[in-house]
């Protein structure tokens, strides 16, 4: 069983103290938090849990249409393929936003409420189908590198196109579901951009990865590298 405290005490070690804590998130019955209704994109509220206050979303708390979606709480809005192409112009057409949506295999949501919680305000993993790092481009070196240490295979890590609500929850949360091994980059969408750092992106790992990668952590570059040492130093001065 993976304790949350041996858990930061090794990130810590790896990346620094000063590193950006990770948020764990996953779905429950009940709210660990009262989370005001959020306007537009929900990623301005993730700010507090990253603060650490934690952040209860629901459908009532979503604000977007596109993120109810995204999070498993709705049904696609019948308006939601012209808007992605014909007014965000991120798709040629409607149609090309329909099968990609359709491709993702989204499931919808069983329980109430997706929550999201700095690491050191948990207690367990109970719960959690993700882990959210907040991520600069030295840190997306560790953290990449140890996502490949014990993989091969081409599909490791990916970056998919998508809204940041898409690439964060819905891929991680179906790779959970799946016991799948892909970590997914993200934050990409422009939409999302103004709500997190200039020099930040998003690195996703599904529960089901997260476990394996946690028996390999302290075997891989991350300690004891004199090249990740030099990354590590600047990601202490950075912060």
């Amino acid at each position: 069983m993976i304790n949350v405290q041996d858990f930061i005490r090794n990130y810590q070690e790896a990346f620094g103290t000063k590193a950006p804590l990770p948020l764990l998130f996953g779905y429950s019955d009940q709210p660990i938090a009262t989370t005001t209704k959020i306007g537009g994109c929900f990623f301005k509220g993730l700010n507090e849990a990253r603060n650490g206050v934690p952040v209860s979303l629901s459908a009532e708390v979503i604000g977007c249409g596109g993120g109810k979606l995204y999070t498993g709480f709705s049904d696609m809005p019948e308006r939601v393929p012209k808007f992605v192409s014909l007014t965000e112009k991120y798709k040629k057409t409607p149609e090309m936003v329909k099968d990609y949506i359709d491709s993702l295999q989204m499931q919808r949501a069983e329980k109430t409420y997706l929550n999201f919680i700095r690491a050191d305000k948990a207690e367990t993993f109970d719960n959690v189908d993700g882990i959210l790092f907040y991520a600069t481009p030295d840190m997306l070196s560790g953290l990449c590198g140890w996502a490949f240490f014990d993989n091969n295979e081409p599909d490791a890590v990916v970056s998919l196109f998508g809204s940041g609500c898409s690439t964060v929850v819905s891929m991680t949360v179906v790779e959970n579901a799946r016991n799948g091994h892909r970590c997914f980059l993200g934050l990409f969408d422009p939409s999302v951009r103004p709500f997190v750092g200039r020099d930040e992106l998003s690195f996703t790992i599904p529960f089901s990865r997260f476990v394996t990668m946690m028996d390999t952590m302290k075997e891989c570059f991350l300690f004891d590298s004199h090249a990740w040492k030099k990354v590590k130093a600047r990601i202490e001065e950075d912060n």
